[in-house]
Parts: structure tokens; C-alpha cells; sequence
């Protein structure tokens, strides 16, 4: 308990919020990692996933091998890329770290949500006419979103937990003021930068859960929650016999 009030009065404490080891500054450099990350996961995972969905063929070899790589712990692949020739290269070896750990959940939630949308629609849809893109944008995406922003949140709270890491090889955000802590035996200072990142990680989710259902297409349309919204995240959920094509 006495950690804890200590850890309180760190975090209340002014001075440790500004200039350039304080909480502000190290919060944006925290959020700008997490949304670089975030982004480049976004744009490499999400195409692919849609893709494949699309076509219904290669996603049970993309999931299982996106599914695998959860496996892989990300400092140990921060450490291959330091020993690398990138790891001389800046915020680099940390960016591709947090990629690599981001790519999974999208991947596996966006794959699942186009391939399971409803089968009836779709094919209503093309019988209409409709080409493979208008299929995508009008019909299988929007039925797809609850899937899809799912798969962004988990990752965006996966991605703001494990930029921590970014501290070890003298990167910026939050993850400095734990290791600080540490190299100052000061374990307050820890506790108060491990309920920072926890609470950084709270509201994201939060904002992401708003988003996603201030942004969804079919709410919006019906004002109502479609049933896609109601099913659990991909990764949670049982088996899909899609994933078996």
C-alpha cells in the first residue's frame, strides 16, 4: 500500500508531467508510435484480408499463419532487429516490431467478417449486377465493420501495451518513464508509469468502441445493431467452416 500512495503522489506530483522526460511528452510520443504502428498494420493487413474474403481463397493459410505469429514473443523479435543491420536505423526495429504484433488480430478479424457476410445478400447483390468492387464497398464492408473495427481495437490496445518496449533500445513514450524507474530503483516511478500505459490503454479502447459504433454503416442506415455486431471477435470465436476452404 505504501507503493501505491507513493506511486499516487508521483503521479500528482507537477513537475513530473512536464518538460522532456514528463508525462505529456512522453504520452505524445507514445500516441504517435502507437498510430504509425497502427496505420502501417492497417494498411498492410486490411487490403489482404478483404481480398481474400472476397475471392474465399489462401484465407485459412493467411489466418493460420497470422494466428502463429501471435506466438512469436515481440521483444524477441525487437532483438532480432536490433542485431539486424535496421537496428541502426532509428525508431525503425521498434515500428516493424509492433507491425508484425498488430497484423494478426486485423487480418484474422477482417478475413472472417467479409467471408461470413451474409451469403444470401451477396449473392442478391451479384445478381444485381453489382462487379467485384461495388460488392466489396456497398455489401460485404459494411456488413463486415463490427468484425473489422473489432480487429482495429484489439489491435490498437495490443500495439499501446507493447510500446513499452520502444524504451529498451532508447525509443520515446511511456515505456521511459518505467525504465527511468528501474535505473532509478525508484519503484513508484514504475507503478506510476505501468498505471499510465493502463489507463492509456483504457481509453482507447474506449474510443475505438465509440467509433465503431458511431461509424457503422449499418447502424446508421437501420439504427439499429446488426447482428454481425453481436457475434464475438473472430479470434474468440469457435472455428468457422470458412476457415476450412
Amino acid at each position: 500500500m505504501d507503493v501505491v500512495a507513493k506511486a499516487w503522489t508521483w503521479l500528482a506530483t507537477g513537475s513530473h508531467w512536464t518538460g522532456p522526460d514528463g508525462v505529456w511528452h512522453r504520452l505524445g510520443q507514445h500516441l504517435f508510435l502507437t498510430f504509425v504502428c497502427l496505420a502501417i498494420a492497417c494498411a498492410v493487413a486490411l487490403p489482404i484480408a478483404v481480398a481474400l474474403g472476397h475471392i474465399g481463397k489462401g484465407g485459412a493459410l493467411a489466418v493460420n499463419i497470422s494466428n502463429a505469429g501471435r506466438a512469436v514473443p515481440t521483444f524477441a523479435v525487437l532483438v532480432l532487429l536490433l542485431l539486424s543491420p535496421l537496428g541502426s536505423h532509428g525508431q525503425w526495429p521498434t515500428i516493424i516490431a509492433l507491425v508484425l504484433f498488430a497484423i494478426p488480430p486485423l487480418l484474422t478479424n477482417a478475413y472472417v467478417g467479409v467471408r461470413e457476410a451474409d451469403r444470401e445478400v451477396v449473392e442478391a447483390a451479384r445478381g444485381m449486377g453489382m462487379t467485384g468492387g461495388q460488392l466489396i464497398r456497398r455489401v460485404e464492408l459494411p456488413l463486415a465493420f463490427p468484425l473489422v473495427m473489432t480487429g482495429v481495437r484489439t489491435a490498437a490496445v495490443q500495439v499501446v501495451a507493447t510500446a513499452t518496449l520502444a524504451a529498451l533500445p532508447g525509443g520515446g513514450g511511456l515505456g521511459r518513464i518505467i525504465t527511468a524507474g528501474f535505473r532509478l530503483t525508484d519503484t513508484p516511478q514504475v507503478v506510476a508509469g505501468a498505471v499510465l500505459v493502463a489507463a492509456l490503454a483504457l481509453v482507447v479502447e474506449g474510443v475505438f468502441v465509440v467509433l465503431g459504433l458511431v461509424l457503422d454503416p449499418m447502424r446508421r442506415r437501420t439504427g439499429r445493431r446488426p447482428a454481425a455486431a453481436q457475434r464475438p471477435p473472430a479470434d474468440q470465436a469457435p472455428t468457422s467452416p470458412a476457415l476450412t476452404t
